[in-house]
């Protein structure tokens, strides 16, 4: 089965909902197929255009809001992902020069990860597509 909920899966849930208080209910199907196939479209579009994923683009995008760089637990949890997925994403992009990490200032144990000057560069680039495929 696709990720993305086809018209005719949304439709049977959507007939399973027939009392007036689930109008709400309804609503939100609704909502979450359009979701996940403007999702599919932009995870589709960053893959053909840019080489790359939607969760490394994710992380590069939290990265670029904090200048002063985020720990890898900060991101795993404005990620919602797990540390292991963040450690993974953040190696392949450390690896492209697109961020890197440093000892925090504050605290031994941890690292704190920054957009490097080509990871700003590649961001915003991405970033200027991407508002204009929200647009479309």
């Amino acid at each position: 089965m696709s990720a993305v909920p086809s018209e005719e899966l949304v439709s049977d849930l959507e007939s399973r909902v027939i009392d007036d208080h689930h109008q709400a209910l309804k609503l939100w199907l609704r909502l979450l197929a359009c979701t996940t196939r403007v999702e599919s479209v932009v995870r589709n579009r960053l893959r053909s255009e840019f080489a790359t994923t939607l969760p490394r683009f994710d992380l590069l995008a939290q990265l670029e809001r904090e200048p002063a760089g985020l720990t890898m637990g900060e991101l795993s949890q404005r990620l919602m992902v797990t540390g292991g997925n963040v450690t993974g994403v953040t190696d392949q992009l450390e690896a492209e020069g697109l961020v890197k990490r440093t000892p925090h200032p504050h605290d031994r144990r941890a690292f704190s990860v920054q957009l490097t000057p080509a990871g700003k560069r590649q961001f915003r680039r991405m970033a200027a597509v991407h508002e204009q495929w929200v647009i479309e």
